[in-house]
């Protein structure tokens, strides 16, 4: 299966090609892929920032504990959730939801309605931590994604979300980063490459009651 031989090739890099960029059919696909992912009723509480500029790069390292990949892959994608999701949220949903399908919003009126509940049952810090288990969702499509390009990607956590936000004016836009994809070519001097990919087997990793 090709799909499980491009996963058994990617590692979590961790040096990269500075040289090398990703294009824009490139860039756009991840995207894609990562916007095609499933979450909880569809609602992608969660947005991709998209930084490929060198200057906001060096911004961020020192939040980034100056981790090289940080400034040395070609794109990063930062993972955000959004910190104030309310009913109006639901709402441009619902609205979309009508508009791609042609349909009257008093078809999904139920829908609506147990969507709304869902999330106003949660606490503040409730909804933070299930939004993000959803953005999480959207990462791990979006580093399949890379894998099937012969793109080298790292998922990282490593990184101060107070000082992300700042410089990249999250909070203002009602958001707060969790995680993060850096994304380009993997470094010849990157020995991590070279290392066998350890897991446990299938036997130790599946649980059948």
């Amino acid at each position: 299966m090709e799909l499980l031989n491009k996963l058994q090739w990617r590692y979590a890099t961790k040096r990269f090609d500075k040289n090398r960029k990703l294009n824009s059919e490139q860039v756009n696909n991840l995207l894609q892929a990562a916007n095609l992912a499933p979450s909880s009723f569809g609602l992608q509480p969660f947005a991709i920032v998209m930084v490929d500029d060198e200057k906001i790069k060096e911004k961020l390292s020192p939040a980034g504990f100056n981790q090289p990949q940080i400034t040395e892959a070609s794109h990063l994608f930062i993972f955000a959730v959004r910190t104030d999701l309310s009913d109006k949220d639901v709402d441009e949903f619902v609205e979309r939801i009508v508009k791609t399908r042609d349909i009257v919003k008093e078809d999904i009126a139920d829908y609506e309605k147990t969507m709304k509940s869902s999330i106003n049952k949660r606490t503040p810090e409730q909804r933070f931590n299930w939004a993000a288990r959803q953005a999480y969702i959207s990462l791990g499509f979006l580093l399949s994604a890379a894998a099937m390009q012969d793109i080298d990607a790292c998922p990282m956590e490593g990184f101060s979300n107070e000082r992300f936000d700042e410089i990249l004016g999250l909070k203002e836009k009602g958001f707060s980063s969790v995680a993060m994809a850096a994304a380009g070519y993997r470094s010849p001097d990157d020995a991590y490459q070279q290392n066998r990919k350890v897991r446990k087997s299938l036997d130790e990793f599946v649980i059948q009651p």
